[in-house]
């Protein structure tokens, strides 16, 4: 990413505002600041706020100690006016001489609330959220933005490949998973974002995470890791593990939920609908008695966070489009006895999905 890349992608931000008849965006430390910027703020309590006006100026305050790392981001060459407030000033009142007050403002969905009521008090009216005027420019990948999101694919699904090394009777989740968390590390990842080992019947809780519950012979494993890499995009891909092999009943579960999600694979593809990706696993697991156990959707997008538009659930009319990035991620959960969830990410191309995944989706008995 060049400053004339990240000077085009704000200026998108601007067009869009005036094209829906709002005037200031303002936008704090997170992933919407490093879309537009590069810049990786750290989000304290000190404010530093990117502000976009639709006529295309471009403002960026932030604490006088942080102008350093701000310049060496090179925020100044995007054509971004570089404000900064000392400890004694109101940052919000600065930033607001600058851009002058609107009625017709928004602030990003993920501001710190104590910011976005500092900003309303300073522009003397209410803000609203983003939502679409960010989130429509963010969840269409460039080919660059795609080729990030397969090589974390790739890196994440290296892990995977190695499960054998680590998951065995007798082990804990959680030092199975401390294993993991080095090798994400090791397969070329800058942070380790999430990582869930959920043995037997923690399975049946979908964002468990790891416990100290020692992982026993014949009993599923849910492994679901993602990490974020050096270009900022995120991996996140499950895969179902056994000690052992498993009872036919859960067999021909998981069969099912094979099914079901190799056929929303196929189905995905521009200009059906978000909602009808879902439908197409969910009906699949309903109609073999397991829809109840299915209580999530059937996928998120991802980029620059692991979870972002669009959303792949019921109730959810927007059309895919060529560039949309997501998971499609059924699952069914048993109380007290297991779980089981397959996770690829997909990239929707001009007549349908290219996964960033590939590693088996058979059951893997080590």
């Amino acid at each position: 990413m060049t400053a004339t890349n990240y000077t085009e992608r704000v200026q998108r931000v601007a067009r869009s505002l005036d094209q829906h008849g709002h005037e200031l965006l303002f936008v704090t430390p997170g992933a919407d600041l490093r879309y537009l910027t590069g810049y990786d703020a750290l989000p304290l309590e000190r404010l530093t706020c990117l502000a976009v006006k639709a006529d295309g100026n471009v403002w960026m305050i932030v604490p006088e100690l942080e102008r350093p790392a701000a310049v060496a981001h090179d925020v100044e060459s995007q054509g971004i006016t570089l404000l900064s407030w000392s400890e004694t000033q109101n940052p919000y009142e600065v930033l607001i001489s600058a851009t002058g007050k609107s009625s017709r403002a928004l602030v990003a969905n993920l501001m710190w609330a104590e910011k976005a009521f500092h900003l309303r008090d300073a522009l003397g009216s209410e803000v609203q959220l983003a939502n679409k005027v960010l989130s429509d420019i963010r969840e269409i990948k460039t080919p660059q933005e795609i080729q990030a999101l397969h090589e974390a694919g790739a890196a994440i699904d290296a892990v995977h490949a190695r499960m054998g090394e680590w998951l065995r009777p007798g082990r804990t989740e959680r030092d199975v998973g401390r294993d993991i968390a080095d090798a994400i590390l090791k397969a070329g990842h800058v942070t380790v974002d999430f990582v869930i080992v959920a043995s037997g019947p923690n399975g049946a809780s979908p964002h468990h995470e790891v416990s100290d519950r020692v992982i026993q012979a014949h009993e599923p494993v849910v492994v679901d890791i993602g990490g974020t890499m050096p270009s900022g995009y995120c991996s996140d891909s499950t895969r179902m593990y056994a000690c052992g092999d498993v009872d036919a009943e859960y067999k021909a579960m998981y069969e099912v939920l094979q099914e079901a999600q190799a056929a929303a694979v196929n189905f995905a593809r521009p200009g059906v609908t978000c909602e009808s990706v879902d439908g197409i696993a969910r009906d699949i697991l309903t109609q073999a008695g397991l829809g109840e156990y299915f209580i999530h959707r059937t996928g998120h997008g991802i980029g620059m966070e692991t979870h972002e538009e669009p959303y792949i659930v019921s109730g959810n009319t927007d059309h895919l489009i060529e560039g949309h990035a997501f998971s499609i991620e059924p699952g069914f959960y048993i109380p007290g006895k297991y779980g089981a969830r397959i996770e690829d990410i997909v990239t929707c191309t001009n007549d349908g999905v290219q996964s960033a995944n590939n590693t088996t989706h058979d059951l893997v008995i080590l």
